[in-house]
């Protein structure tokens, strides 16, 4: 996404101006921030689309393809899109539990040592695996939705409004795929943990 952030004044709006625009035009009842650098995101118990400073401010084809990409969240959810409402509400959890779970990891050995008992250690790796399993499935559903908001969203938005001159979409495309595969490192890791795990208990 860097290597689209230059020239930084190719648009004559930015990324907070494109978002709010595309906001209005579709009627989504939902606001507007600058958030954290790299921090760009879509807020869907505050109902809110959050922009690095790069992207809120910035004229560049990254700052507007990442406004677009974040309402395309906006809009998944004010049409009920299922994904996204599964992971908003698994995440939640998943917070939780992957918490409980790394403890119930850590302190499984001492807790079988103390008690003596196999099971109890037991007890606590499958209920530390359930931790990581939830996380995992968070990842997992992310992908589709973030593929989706990429693809069947903020796409077919930069396209019918004419926000970007064609020969630049193919680099939009780019950005686009990059936005929506930001978190395939992370299921791949989740799934590493989570295999490794199941293995430790297997034996």
């Amino acid at each position: 996404m860097a290597k689209y952030q230059e020239p930084a004044d190719l648009y004559p709006h930015d990324g907070a101006e494109l978002a709010r625009k595309l906001i209005d035009d579709l009627g989504l009842d939902v606001g507007l921030e600058q958030a954290q650098p790299d921090q760009d995101h879509y807020d869907p118990t505050s109902r809110t689309v959050r922009l690095s400073p790069n992207n809120y401010s910035g004229h560049s084809l990254t700052a507007l393809t990442v406004a677009a990409h974040e309402v395309g969240h906006a809009l998944q959810h004010a049409e009920g899109y299922r994904p996204l409402l599964l992971r908003t509400s698994l995440a939640k959890t998943a917070m939780v539990a992957e918490k409980f779970g790394a403890f119930a990891l850590a302190a499984m050995p001492v807790v079988a040592a103390l008690t003596r008992s196999p099971l109890s250690g037991v007890t606590m790796l499958i209920f530390g695996i359930g931790s990581i399993a939830i996380g995992t499935l968070v990842h997992l559903i992310t992908l589709p939705v973030e593929w989706n908001a990429s693809f069947e969203r903020a796409l077919p938005m930069l396209k019918s409004g004419d926000y970007l001159p064609a020969q630049h979409l193919p680099h939009a495309k780019k950005i686009l795929s990059a936005a929506a595969l930001t978190y395939v490192a992370g299921s791949l890791a989740s799934l590493l943990s989570l295999y490794r795990w199941i293995a430790i208990l297997r034996r």
